[in-house]
């Protein structure tokens, strides 16, 4: 019997590894660095700005050129095409510098060596003559030059919101400060560029966008499209550092390839990465909230500006995603709020896990907690005072009216699972008993849009094979980093067809099967991908059904898939005699899947539409205890419950909800990017850098689905979005460190900490309360 004709089990919604884990844990997983070089292989290096902002007067290679192993030299007269690799196009955004340098680590010239060391050393021969010039380094810096934007801002209202700050019985006014973060993924950025007969060139590329790099090659190279393929396999963890950020290290590499005629890497180090690429943009946001004396929000008005470096790269949509989340699960009667994308002389920030989201709903969980302190109240009962409801209490400031609300019961459900009440109950207890520790206990909700806001990406298409003997190639426009797409998408492959996942050849993301792909980002690789593989599987069977009802005499409608094969009316055919016979009958065993998301629309002049298709929510509950005279504290217990719909791999999705959380946790707590006065990054190492440590995860950490939850839009499997949305759930933290914070001072004074809440900030807070105690 052929080894694909046995009748499997359904394998969608069920709990299977990730195809490549037992390679990422036995060291066998193949990245970009493991393949093997062809011979004449050579290795670029970039040479990096120090100086934050400068003119170049003058370079003199003559030390670069004479080094040992220096093969050649590439700076912007060496590019045929143009000169940028701007994902916004709009030409800001220089691969070499030319004339001037607008922050600390922008590229100036490759090094192209025989050898990466060599390469590497001699970057850093050239003697660069300059003319210093002011540089704006954050956003009050940026404000006080003159404020310059790298892009358009926007506006989102809905309702009177001066009569709203008006008449609202009582009124706060505040500032938070929200810090970025690096990504620091396992592999760094990297790139492998193969010359080809004419113009033809083959990348192996880091990349969450392979379309995007091939695009912006043929235009650095002054090609078209189709002479540029590129391919990924999987990369070392991305979280939207590569996204656009993979452009740049793409493009030096194809250039020296086509140049020379040889294959060239580039893979820098961590610390030139680190200052090289860009990072979750950090926002300070400027609030008036208006509300009554049961704590209802009544009016927000609100200006979110962002540190987004010297180009506009994605800075527009993240901070439009910024304002989207505005609201986080809480229901505005009137509002405005606004973007102010600041250009500073720093690395150009870029997208990051949330993409915008999670600064915008920090900031929401920040005002709540200055309304909870001023009424003297616990913040859970000002988060469900104010929770998004139904009939007029449901539209957002983007005027997209949510139907799926489902914030209220996971919260409760929650808060009873986690035994919340009672447990803060005993955290005011022991914070009564005076001493040095002091607990904090805090639950937050999440609810996060779903689908990328520029329309135009939400589209996705596959290539899925079928050979004679009942086996199926699969290719898709998405990315695997980790996260468990490929898995996923072979998995609705599988039940659509009704075979095993033995029968799945999981291929490379290819620019040459899949064209056009949008970026595997807005955690919606599994949606978009997921459906388009969906539809492949569609096409073939249908042409299988029809072939089936020939040679065995039935109607079409008595040909009904089952698990292994089909039934012909009473008869039973296994797919992989099902497939032979078709094969002999001509019958076409290919197809081309596509797939674009219904019913969202965006008007962005107007600020309206529907730009998400549904929402994905969740909540978390977390403890803490700090140290009144070190700042330092611990995370004793997390409790979360989260919405993935009917998940397509509960096991994947759970491990995602964790990491995601952690991740986030990082952001809010120990990840700190600090610039000097020069405007260099000081923090560019694990040595200053401070990512979690597996010691960092609560010992109590109880993750749960909702297993109750089931997408009300037609996704894949009625499956929700699990990317970015956990990553949010560790809003709770900095809220529970916030309580622990207010206990100095009886809980009437709003702590207010800016994140990362670090040891020292915890420290600051301390001194303020006590300072600001009431008498």
């Amino acid at each position: 019997m052929n080894k694909h004709s046995t009748i499997p089990a359904p394998v969608m919604h069920q709990d299977l590894r990730h195809d490549s884990g037992h390679k990422h844990v036995s060291g066998r997983a193949e990245y970009i660095d493991d393949m093997v070089e062809p011979v004449g292989t050579l290795h670029a290096y970039l040479a990096l700005s120090d100086r934050a902002h400068a003119e170049i007067v003058a370079i003199d290679f003559e030390a670069v050129r004479t080094a040992p192993g220096v093969f050649g030299i590439l700076t912007a007269d060496d590019i045929p095409g143009e000169n940028d690799v701007s994902p916004s196009h709009k030409h800001d955004e220089p691969i070499f510098a030319v004339g001037k340098v607008h922050f600390w680590g922008q590229p100036i010239f490759a090094v192209i060596g025989e050898t990466r060391e060599a390469a590497r050393r001699a970057a850093r021969l050239a003697r660069i003559t300059w003319r210093d010039l002011p540089a704006a380094l954050d956003v009050d810096a940026a404000r006080a030059a003159g404020g310059t934007l790298v892009t358009e801002p926007l506006t989102l209202r809905r309702g009177d919101v001066e009569a709203g700050l008006e008449a609202a019985p009582r009124r706060i006014k505040g500032r938070i400060a929200i810090g970025g973060q690096d990504h620091f993924y396992l592999e760094g950025q990297i790139a492998f560029a193969i010359p080809g007969e004419d113009e033809d060139v083959i990348i192996h590329s880091s990349t969450q966008h392979p379309s995007e790099v091939q695009l912006m090659v043929a235009h650095v190279l002054g090609i078209s499209q189709h002479a540029v393929t590129v391919n990924v396999r999987r990369m070392g963890g991305g979280f939207g550092g590569k996204e656009t950020q993979g452009n740049l290290f793409a493009a030096v590499a194809a250039l020296a390839a086509k140049r020379w005629n040889r294959p060239v890497k580039i893979r820098p180090d961590r610390d030139d990465d680190m200052q090289a690429t860009g990072k979750r943009h950090d926002f300070v946001v400027d609030y008036d909230v208006g509300y009554d004396d049961d704590g209802r929000i009544q009016a927000v008005d609100a200006v979110y500006a962002a540190r987004c470096g010297f180009s506009s790269d994605l800075s527009g949509p993240v901070t439009d995603r910024a304002l989207f989340h505005a609201d986080n699960a809480y229901w505005y009667p009137a509002v405005k709020v606004r973007s102010e994308p600041l250009y500073t002389n720093t690395v150009s920030n870029t997208a990051f896990r949330g993409f915008g989201g999670p600064q915008g709903m920090m900031a929401a969980e920040r005002w709540i907690e200055d309304i909870a302190y001023g009424l003297g109240k616990d913040p859970l009962d000002i988060r469900k005072a104010n929770f998004y409801g139904t009939d007029d209490r449901n539209v957002t400031p983007y005027h997209q009216t949510v139907t799926d609300n489902i914030i209220g019961r996971l919260v409760d459900e929650l808060e009873t699972s986690s035994d919340y009440q009672a447990r803060r109950k005993a955290v005011l207890a022991f914070n009564t008993m005076g001493g040095v520790l002091r607990k904090g206990i805090a639950l937050t909700p999440v609810k996060f849009g779903i689908s990328f806001t520029a329309t135009w990406y939400n589209q996705a298409g596959a290539l899925v094979h079928v050979y004679r003997d009942g086996s199926i190639h699969l290719s898709h426009g998405g990315t695997e980093m980790g996260q468990g797409l490929y898995i996923k998408v072979a998995q609705v492959l599988a039940d659509a067809f009704g075979v095993g996942l033995e029968a799945i050849k999981i291929m490379a993301t290819t620019t040459g099967k899949v064209p056009n792909t949008s970026a595997t980002a807005a955690s919606s690789g599994s949606d978009l991908n997921g459906m388009a593989a969906y539809d492949a599987a569609r096409q073939i069977k249908a042409r299988l059904a029809a072939h089936a009802a020939r040679i065995y005499e039935v109607a079409e409608a008595d040909v009904a898939w089952v698990p292994g094969g089909i039934m012909a009316g009473r008869q039973f055919v296994a797919f992989s005699e099902l497939v032979a016979s078709a094969y002999l009958s001509r019958v076409q065993l290919s197809a081309a899947g596509f797939y674009k998301t219904p019913d969202i629309h965006w008007d962005r002049a107007n600020g309206r539409g529907r730009p998400f298709y549904y929402f994905a929510y969740g909540a978390s509950v977390s403890e803490v205890t700090i140290d009144t005279l070190t700042g330092e504290y611990t995370v004793d217990r997390v409790d979360i419950l989260h919405d993935v719909g009917r998940s397509l791999n509960p096991v994947i999705d759970l491990g995602q909800i964790e990491g995601g959380f952690i991740q986030g946790m990082g952001w809010l707590t120990t990840e700190e990017l600090v610039w000097d006065a020069r405007g260099q990054l000081r923090t560019h190492a694990p040595s200053t850098y401070k990512i979690p440590l597996a010691s960092d995860v609560p010992p109590i950490f109880n993750v749960r689905l909702a297993e109750w939850s089931q997408n009300r839009e037609m996704t894949i499997g009625r499956s929700k979005a699990v990317g970015e949305p956990p990553l949010m759930l560790a809003m709770s933290v900095v809220e529970a460190l916030s309580m622990a914070v207010a206990s100095e001072a009886d809980y009437r004074v709003a702590p207010r900490l800016d994140t990362p809440v670090t040891p020292e900030r915890v420290l600051m807070g301390i001194k303020r309360m006590r300072t600001e105690r009431p008498a």
